[in-house]
């Protein structure tokens, strides 16, 4: 199964809910030429969860997932693991801000429906993803373009009309925690961010990427090139950025 990467092509940053976590406006377009793939191969250890990788899993949101799934679904699970490892083959880069391991979290989730037979309608594993991290319900949505508010959990479909884009994959680490902390440093009008998100939402990624700046479309590039200062000539050079970076974009003209 194919975990395909996101991009976001606005982020508008729109104030904080009740746990303090903060709340967002966006675009996500899924990025179908970048992804990591997941399938059931014959168990190769005694573990009672095997994640086989070619990158280091240890804390990784699917297995999280799995516990999770375990409170309801613990004797079908153990009984499909008995036998099968999960084989990830990670390809997306990793703290890239194109959300590949909430994409490897709803592949986890969706193949372990199917495998199993579990019946769980989109909702009801969308309803599950919240728990688990904010991008997932946007990868089991199954849309190519969506408008995505509240924590990532509120997705709206969008007919999109979506440039060739050309990427840049920084060797540069950007940790999301980080950078938003960096955000919360800084002066921010979240009412102000409101109307403009209000302004993006209805424009095509195309319309969007020809008449707006990189700063006005993503709030945290600046705080990502002040955090990490080898991200600011992307800034400078008129990059668009992805979530919190590292991966930067420009349209093929």
């Amino acid at each position: 199964m194919k975990a395909y990467a996101k991009a976001n092509i606005f982020l508008k940053l729109s104030g904080f809910d009740s746990r303090k976590y903060h709340l967002l406006e966006s675009r996500f377009i899924l990025l179908k030429d970048i992804f990591d793939e997941l399938e059931l191969v014959d168990k190769t250890s005694s573990e009672e969860f095997e994640i086989i990788s070619n990158f280091e899993c240890e804390n990784n949101i699917i297995q999280k997932a799995y516990w999770l799934l375990s409170k309801s679904y613990g004797k079908e699970l153990k009984e499909l693991f008995s036998k099968k490892s999960l084989k990830l083959t990670k390809n997306i880069p990793v703290c890239a801000g194109l959300g590949g391991g909430s994409s490897d979290c709803a592949s986890f989730l969706k193949l372990v429906n199917e495998s199993l037979n579990l019946k769980l309608s989109l909702q009801e594993l969308i309803a599950l993803s919240t728990q688990l991290g904010s991008d997932i319900a946007f990868f089991l949505s199954g849309f190519n373009s969506a408008n995505v508010s509240g924590c990532g959990e509120i997705i709206e479909e969008f007919e999109d009309e979506i440039p060739n884009l050309a990427w840049t994959f920084p060797q540069i680490s950007c940790q999301t925690k980080a950078v938003y902390d960096e955000f919360d440093k800084g002066s921010f009008d979240f009412e102000k961010n409101k109307k403009q998100a209000e302004i993006y939402k209805k424009l095509s990624t195309k319309e969007l990427l020809k008449n707006f700046k990189n700063k006005e479309l993503n709030d945290l590039l600046t705080p990502c090139a002040t955090l990490y200062p080898k991200m600011k000539p992307y800034l400078e050079e008129d990059f668009f950025l992805s979530g919190s970076g590292s991966s930067v974009f420009k349209v093929v003209k």
